[in-house]
C-alpha cells in the first residue's frame, strides 16, 4: 500500500514527487511511455527560472529527478496498463506489476501530433520543433516553415514573426479549421507566406544533422518542390495521454482531464498536473507549478482523511 503514486515523469510528475518526498509521503513515480515526458527530446531550454545561460531539456530532467530520489522517491519504469478508480485504494497495473495507492496524480502529459515522416523525427530538436514559444527564439532572421491549418498553427506563425524574417505556412487544403479571426490575423502579416495545398515529403538535411530545406508535394498536381527554411514547426495540435482514463474520470471532448480546485478531479483522491489537464499554456515552467500543486493537494486530502 502507497500514500502516493505518480504517473508521469515530466516536468510536472517530477515536481510533484519532490514536493511528496520532501512532505514524508514516499511517493512511487511511474515513468511512463515517454520517460521525462516532452522535455527529454528538447535542446536547449531558455525560458525555465534560475538557469541564465539556458539548459538541456534532458538535463533539466535528470536534475530534478536527483533532486526527488534525494527526498526518497522511488522510480519504476514502465507503462500504465490499467487503473481502478471506483474505489480507494486505487489499483493501478504496469505490466504484471499491481499497485495500491491511497492518493493517485496524473501526470501523464500529452504528445505533440507529428507528421510521422523518419527524417522528421530524426531532425526534432535540431531544427523540428513543436513548440514556437519554447523555441521560436533559436531562429532570429532565419526563414521557418509551419506546418498546420488550426488556430494553433496561425497562432505559432503569427509568434514567429516576431524572430523570422519569413514564415511559410504550408497546409494541404487551401481550407483552414482556424478561426476567421486567426486566419485574417496571420493573413494581415506581411512576412507570413501561405503554400496550400501542400503537404511535406521530407525535411532536410538528416546527415547534416540540421533543417535545410523541406521538399513539399501539391496535393493535386502531385508535383514535387523545395522550400529553403532554417527551422519547421509543426503545429497539427497534441493529444493527451489519457486513453487508459476514459471512461473512469471527467474528460473535455479532445481527452484532456477536467480539474477544478487546483489540481483535483470529480474522483476524490485522484489529482492531474501538466499537459494531461492543460491545453492553453503548455510550458515547462507551468507543468511543475500544477505538479506542486496536485502535491500540495494530495498531502492535504490523506492528512484530512487518514
Amino acid at each position: 500500500m502507497h500514500k502516493v503514486i505518480i504517473i508521469g515523469s515530466g516536468c510536472a510528475g517530477l515536481t510533484a514527487a519532490v514536493y511528496t518526498a520532501r512532505a514524508d509521503l514516499k511517493p512511487i513515480v511511474l515513468d511512463g511511455y515517454e520517460p521525462g515526458g516532452q522535455l527529454a527530446l528538447t535542446t536547449e531550454v531558455e525560458n525555465f527560472p534560475g538557469f541564465t545561460d539556458g539548459i538541456l531539456g534532458p538535463d533539466l530532467i535528470e536534475r530534478t529527478r536527483k533532486q526527488a530520489e534525494r527526498f526518497g522517491a522511488q522510480f519504476h519504469a514502465g507503462a500504465v496498463t490499467s487503473v481502478d478508480l471506483s474505489k480507494r485504494p486505487f489499483t493501478i497495473t504496469t505490466g504484471k506489476q499491481v499497485y495500491e495507492t491511497d492518493t493517485l496524480i496524473i501526470a501523464s502529459g500529452a504528445s505533440a501530433r507529428t507528421l510521422g515522416l523518419e527524417s522528421e523525427k530524426l531532425l526534432l530538436g535540431h531544427g523540428v520543433s513543436t513548440c514556437a514559444t519554447c523555441d521560436g527564439a533559436f531562429f532570429r532572421n532565419r526563414e521557418i516553415v509551419v506546418v498546420g491549418g488550426g488556430d494553433t498553427a496561425m497562432e505559432e506563425a503569427t509568434f514567429l514573426t516576431r524572430f523570422a524574417s519569413r514564415v511559410t505556412l504550408i497546409h494541404r487544403r487551401n481550407e483552414f479549421r482556424a478561426s476567421k479571426i486567426m486566419l485574417d490575423r496571420a493573413r494581415a502579416n506581411e512576412k507570413i507566406v501561405f503554400k496550400t495545398p501542400y503537404a511535406i515529403e521530407e525535411v532536410e538535411d538528416v546527415s547534416k544533422k540540421a533543417v535545410d530545406s523541406v521538399v513539399v508535394r501539391h496535393q493535386e498536381t502531385k508535383q514535387l518542390e523545395k522550400i529553403s527554411a532554417d527551422g519547421v514547426f509543426v503545429a497539427i495540435g497534441h493529444d493527451p495521454n489519457t486513453k487508459i482514463f476514459k471512461g473512469k474520470i471527467d474528460m473535455d471532448e479532445n481527452g484532456y482531464i477536467i480539474t477544478h480546485h487546483g489540481s483535483k478531479t470529480n474522483i476524490e483522491g485522484v489529482f492531474a498536473a501538466g499537459d494531461v489537464q492543460d491545453h492553453h499554456y503548455r510550458q515547462a515552467v507551468t507543468a511543475a507549478g500544477s505538479g506542486c500543486m496536485a502535491a500540495i493537494d494530495a498531502e492535504r486530502f490523506l492528512a484530512e482523511h487518514s
